[in-house]
Parts: C-alpha cells; structure tokens; sequence
C-alpha cells in the first residue's frame, strides 16, 4: 500500500455538515456502526459520514478504500439510481469501492451484511497510483 494513502480524502464539503449528519444517523445506520467497530482489533478503522469530494458517504474505511453506504426505499427510484450510480462511478475515480445495503438488509440480514464487507476488505484489489 502507498504510504499515507489511507488519510483524509479531500473535499469540498463543510465539515459542520459533516458533524450535523453523525448526530442524526438512522436506526439502520446506528445499527451497522456498533457492527462495524468491531472490526477495529483486525485493523479495520471506520469513519462515519465521511466527506470525499462532494460527496458524506455513510462509512468508510480508509485504510482499504471501502465505502458503505445504508439506503433507504427512495433509493430505489430511477433518479436515485441514476444518482447513486454517478456517485459510485466518481468515488471509484477516487480509488473507492462502494458497498451498498439496504435498510431492511441491515435490520434483518446484518451477519451477511458483515460478511459481504469483510469480503470486500480482505479481497486484493489494485489501488491506483496517486
């Protein structure tokens, strides 16, 4: 791995947004994030409402260029997809991976949810060059 590579990303998003999300996370994201720092002894360190680009993305870890987002029923409408879908492509310009649950996945599936995630952090994947 390139050394720092897993610091801050840049972007353009004021970090009292930032802030103002994490105090109102969903149930479905309050949920996932006592699941996700239980990773932390394997060395995998989780963010919530992360800001990259112009973008919070719900969780991310940094170390292994992963994003998880937790979407609601509004986004399965044709505009929401065509918007997650820009936004995925563009996190992936970034050097991101995006992992995308839905609420009820959360709520109902968590074990395979977190299955799914520690598959996408132990998986090789080339990172691009800096």
């Amino acid at each position: 791995m390139i050394s720092g590579y897993h610091k801050r990303p840049r972007t353009s998003v004021p970090t009292e947004v930032a802030r103002a999300l994490r105090k109102r996370m969903t149930p479905q994201e309050a949920k996932l994030w006592v699941a996700l720092r239980r990773l932390r002894p394997a060395g995998f360190t989780f963010r919530r409402q992360v800001p990259i680009g112009p973008y919070v993305v719900d969780f991310a870890c940094l170390k292994a260029r992963l994003v998880v987002e937790v979407d609601g029923a509004q986004h399965g409408f044709d505009t929401h997809l065509a918007r997650d879908g820009v936004r995925d492509a563009r996190l992936a310009e970034r050097g991101f991976l995006v992992a995308r649950f839905w609420n009820h996945q959360v709520d109902r599936e968590l074990a395979s949810v977190m299955d799914t995630i520690w598959a996408r952090l132990t998986e090789p994947r080339a990172f691009p060059s800096l």
